[in-house]
């Protein structure tokens, strides 16, 4: 069995500065091109088409943060495997855009749930409320992977 200390993370030492988060532009180029295996010049070319915006220092180097650094990956490995720039710029485009409506999903999931149980509470209040449970759809028990949704693209 572990010991208790052994689960906690480890502590800062006093005055210790925190790691910068995964927006945070730390590193220059020289350093975001060799963690990524590309040219400088290609990292610049990159910024140029709007496929990475790293951040700027006052005196306006650049600095890349480890979410640029995962992206810019992300490019090296798409363009490794054939696709082309203006390919690589809507992948990343959708792959933004899904994992937006995956947060907006999950918000809309609790505010649901949040409603629910608002209705559940005002409704266990009146007096006919058990038979009256049955009869919102909303509040009826919810069978598990016995829906069916049929989609087709571009038909009417």
């Amino acid at each position: 069995m572990p010991r208790e200390s052994a689960r906690r993370p480890p502590s800062r030492l006093p005055g210790e500065v925190p790691p910068p988060g995964p927006e945070v532009g730390v590193y220059v180029i020289s350093v975001a091109a060799e963690l990524t295996g590309l040219h400088p010049q290609t990292l610049r070319t990159y910024e140029r088409m709007g496929l990475i915006t790293p951040r700027r220092t006052g005196g306006g180097g650049r600095r890349y943060s480890v979410r640029d650094i995962e992206t810019l990956r992300v490019i090296a490995d798409l363009t490794g495997h054939g696709i082309g720039l203006e390919g690589v710029r809507r992948i990343l485009q959708l792959e933004d855009r899904v994992a937006a409506l995956g947060a907006r999903n999950e918000e809309l999931v609790a505010e649901l749930e949040a409603t629910r149980e608002a209705l559940r509470v005002a409704m266990a209040a009146r007096p006919e409320a058990p038979a009256a449970l049955d009869r919102l759809p909303v509040l009826r028990a919810r069978e598990a992977a016995q829906s069916v949704v049929v989609w087709r693209r571009g038909r009417p």
